[in-house]
């Protein structure tokens, strides 16, 4: 559960650095912001599923950055309160949901939740290289930069 907790906090912090970054970029890479908005609505549907109930936004939404500033907030207190409240034997719940393509499974809360913080690792890292390829400067999001404090090293450095 603590590193559970970990990689969400990981999550927010993440979240955050990219919403900075794509805050500086100018003009902002469309393909960027498609990418973060995905990462947010899976965010958002995963959290629905764990609740048991319809999400309110898609997998793959169209929103603004303005947008995804409201979503990330709402998506990282949703989570936040979710972990307050689940103990160890409620992580082996399983959940039963329909995915986007109309099929029927059923996960543990535990396993979702690693696949919420894995997934979203996946797509800021094409957050990043879109970023890149527009001439801008993406804000380092690896999990050793946050718990250090301080940014991995760059191709420039050893």
């Amino acid at each position: 559960m603590d590193l559970l907790r970990r990689m969400f906090t990981h999550l927010g912090w993440a979240d955050e650095r990219v919403l900075a970054s794509l805050r500086q970029a100018h003009p902002l890479p469309p393909d960027a912001l498609t990418l973060f908005a995905h990462v947010l609505g899976s965010e958002h549907v995963w959290l629905a599923r764990l609740h048991e109930r319809s999400p309110a936004v898609a997998i793959w939404p169209s929103l603004t950055l303005d947008d995804c500033v409201a979503l990330a907030r709402e998506n990282r207190e949703g989570y936040d309160a979710l972990l307050d409240q689940l103990d160890e034997p409620a992580m082996q719940d399983e959940v039963s949901y329909v995915n986007s393509a109309g099929l029927a499974f059923r996960s543990t809360r535990e396993d979702i939740l690693t696949h919420v913080a894995l997934h979203g690792m996946y797509h800021r890292g094409q957050v990043a290289r879109a970023l890149r390829q527009a001439g801008a400067a993406p804000s380092p999001t690896d999990y050793i930069a946050f718990v250090r404090g301080a940014p991995a090293a760059t191709r420039d450095r050893r």
